[in-house]
């Protein structure tokens, strides 16, 4: 003879031939939900029947899909973000008062059957008979739990989850053959956990703790009685029930729960008549899901990991298998984000641009020699508002920045000069450097076809007494154009490019850098963590390492974790030790003396570059101590406004330059993120001044900037103080260049103002 299963539940057998019978008896019955008539849904019981024995009974429970957490480097929360907003815990952690309340109100004869509740189908077959409609139901609370779990296997498949839910018998019978292999392998409290864990509560709640923290702002394990059973009446209807929306039916809801509490036992007839009586007592805690509600004004580097989670094959072989996994949540991510750090970018970029001014300004802080960005913020806030954007100016458009990133200006000047000690030219290289000039051709590319000006197309210096000869350290600090395009001509456009693919400095669309000698004012496009990464390889003394936003990741799959592995910074030298030591020393004269003083740190070596484009379009700063480099950009995103008599944070500027707006927005990020921290210093190395004395000039000149533009080689300037040098007219000469090139051949719009959103 079969044996009974603890609790009054029968055997699979009898269960089956019990069920049956109630089918046959019944003409249809839907496994706790009775027909009002047979047929009614126009299925046969007997094909059902004949089907139920060839039935799988084998339950796939996927891995609930719960909220993820993402935190700075300190441990602190920045945002939650999540699919279905669920966190797990064990009946232990969840109040008796609860497990008592669902029980009453959804199966009050939980404990006393199987997987189906025959007392239970009969008289709901006998009510809904008298009705003539489907007024009561049977299921139990295993059925439910196996109906989630088909509807928390289809996910966001409308699809899948109407066939989840569909009203038919034979879905009906599957569900019931899966509910008696459930109550065989798991028993009646783990039920009872996995359904309180899976049930939706309403308010985007899923599961019981969600639902705790959602209305009463507790956990679960802390739910008293009156709050566990305003729960429980909202699992048969979320929408009819929801305490926020209706407080009348919720009550109503919530006093026939505890009545059925009392009629079953759980509480006496005082204490329900007491609960009766008292306030719903809510304490709404709003839903607080996605990268949008990040503190510190992280939103935007929030994206970033959420980006870099869904492209990296490190979390999977493809996208749909990273976002399976990013969607099922149960994440705990540590990123690099330095509190301070962060909280610094955002006090300067405040402090500097109103978010409603006609441009935007976004600041990158990165670590050098680990790659680890520790700062990421921009003017206009994450969102789709007014002044708002949900563009991250700081990164490339795989990342979800701008299409090309933005026209570098003279930013980009470094690089050259960095290819040109790596090819052995000394710290103390000097050119003619003219005030206008044609752009010399043929210029020597990677392959045998020399880049060739077929126009004619000249390039000039800011003002008319900017005139050389210069060396490079003097040209470095007043970012002297013609310098710098005698440069690239005389060593050649492939040393310039090998210097920046060691840099991995891309354009804002994935695009190597483009071998025309118009790269040498910064004429293409690229994004701001792609310069604070590049120029932090010269902090490190050559050494440059990829950037990276994740330390590292658990996942909490049911009740346990495991560690997810995460990308690591491959750190390579991308130039030797002398060379960014030289680099060093021209660019500490650039805060010192030159065009970045405005943004020179007062209580520690400091270096950088200043950047303006073409029609001012543009303005950077980019610098970097021993131990941290950034990058500020200002400009408009669409690249439509001309920064000339404009207003920015509430000062007016006649014309803006990479030194006056963008500079001191650095020095602020740069000093607040590094205060308290230790103070080192670069390895600078003796760079010999002229023999000869061809004069200082008077350092009043507009300066010269950057960036093409237009096809002539123009920029409009870093900085007020770039000022031009009179002299003599002593070192080396450049051939006048016989060749053309055609219009628009910079990279970016056409114009040479760079990329567009």
């Amino acid at each position: 003879m079969p044996k009974k299963r603890s609790g009054g539940g029968l055997t699979s057998t009898q269960q089956a031939a019990k069920f049956l019978g109630v089918s046959v008896l019944a003409g249809a019955v839907m496994a706790g939900i009775a027909l009002p008539a047979a047929g009614a849904l126009g299925l046969a019981a007997k094909g059902s029947v004949e089907s139920f024995d060839e039935l799988p009974a084998n339950l796939k429970t996927p891995p609930l899909s719960q909220r993820t957490t993402i935190l700075d480097a300190d441990g602190g929360q920045l945002a939650t973000v999540y699919s279905r907003d669920r966190t797990v815990v064990g009946l232990k952690d969840i109040s008796s008062y609860m497990q008592k309340a669902i029980v009453a109100i959804e199966d009050s004869r939980f404990y006393q059957h199987g997987a189906i509740d025959l007392k239970g189908v009969l008289r709901a077959l006998n009510k809904n008979a008298q009705s003539g409609e489907v007024s009561e139901g049977a299921s139990t609370l295993t059925q439910q739990y196996v109906k989630n779990v088909f509807v928390e296997e289809a996910g966001d498949d409308p699809t899948k989850v109407a066939q989840a839910t569909q009203q038919t018998l034979g879905r009906k019978i599957n569900e019931l053959k899966h509910a008696i292999q459930v109550e065989e392998e798991l028993g009646k409290k783990k039920i009872l956990e996995n359904y309180l864990n899976i049930t939706f509560f309403g308010q985007q709640a899923y599961g019981v703790e969600a639902a705790a923290q959602r209305y009463f702002s507790k956990s679960a394990k802390n739910l008293n009685l009156q709050e566990s059973a305003l729960l429980a009446g909202i699992v048969q209807s979320p929408s009819r029930y929801d305490p926020v929306n209706d407080e009348t039916e919720a009550t109503k809801r919530r006093n026939t729960v505890l009545q059925r509490m009392a009629e079953v036992g759980d509480i006496s007839q005082a204490e329900a008549a007491k609960a009766m009586k008292q306030p719903l007592g809510l304490k709404v805690s709003k839903p607080n899901n996605g990268c949008i509600t990040a503190v510190q004004g992280a939103s935007f580097f929030c994206k970033y990991v959420e980006r870099v989670f869904l492209s990296d094959p490190v979390f999977g072989k493809s996208r749909e298998e990273r976002a399976k996994t990013w969607n099922q949540g149960g994440l705990t991510i540590r990123t690099t984000l330095d509190p301070q750090a962060q909280n610094s970018v955002e006090e300067s970029l405040k402090d500097h641009v109103n978010k409603s001014d006609k441009v935007a300004a976004a600041t990158t802080l990165v670590e050098p020699g680990t790659g680890k960005i520790v700062g990421m913020g921009q003017s206009k806030p994450y969102g789709y508002g007014k002044n708002e954007t949900e563009y991250n100016y700081s990164v490339d458009a795989a990342y979800g920045g701008s299409n090309f990133g933005f026209p570098t200006g003279s930013t980009f000047k470094p690089f050259v000069a960095a290819a040109a000690l790596e090819e052995g030219r000394p710290a103390t290289q000097d050119y003619s450097s003219p005030y206008e000039m044609e752009y010399p051709s043929p210029v020597q590319t990677c392959d045998s076809s020399p880049w060739t000006n077929r126009r004619g197309e000249k390039l000039e210096n800011e003002t008319e007494s900017e005139v050389g000869p210069y060396r490079l350290k003097e040209a470095m600090a007043k970012s002297v154009n013609t310098y710098f395009v005698q440069m690239i001509s005389d060593i050649g456009l492939c040393p310039v490019v090998n210097v920046t693919d060691k840099l991995h400095v891309r354009q804002g669309n994935g695009d190597k850098i483009p071998e025309t000698p118009a790269i040498a004012l910064g004429s293409i496009g690229l994004s701001p963590l792609t310069m604070a990464s590049a120029y932090a390889a010269f902090a490190s003394r050559g050494m440059y390492c990829t950037p990276v936003a994740i330390e590292s990741i658990t996942q909490k799959v049911g009740d346990k974790r495991k560690s997810l592995e995460v990308p690591k910074s491959t750190c390579s030298r991308a130039m030797s030790e002398k060379t960014a030591d030289t680099v060093n020393t021209l660019l500490r004269g650039v805060v010192d003396s030159g065009t970045g003083q405005q943004a020179g740190l007062t209580d520690r070596e400091s270096a950088g570059k200043t950047g303006t484009t073409d029609e001012r379009k543009n303005a950077w700063f980019v610098g970097y101590t021993p131990n941290m480099s950034g990058a500020v950009w200002v400009g408009s995103a669409t690249q439509k406004v001309e920064m000339k008599n404009i207003t920015i944070g509430g000062v007016y500027h006649p014309l803006v330059y990479g030194g006056q707006v963008p500079g001191p927005i650095w020095k602020d990020a740069m000093a607040g993120a590094l205060e308290g921290k230790s103070t080192e210093s670069f390895n600078l190395v003796n760079i010999p001044n002229p023999d000869e004395d061809r004069g200082d000039g008077d350092g009043n000149g507009n300066g010269n900037g950057n960036g093409n533009g237009n096809g002539n080689g123009n920029n409009d300037g870093d900085n007020g103080d770039e000022g031009a040098t009179d002299g003599g007219t002593g070192g080396d000469t450049f051939p006048s260049p016989t060749f053309s090139i055609p219009e628009g051949f910079f990279q970016g719009n056409g114009n040479g103002n760079g990329g567009r959103d």
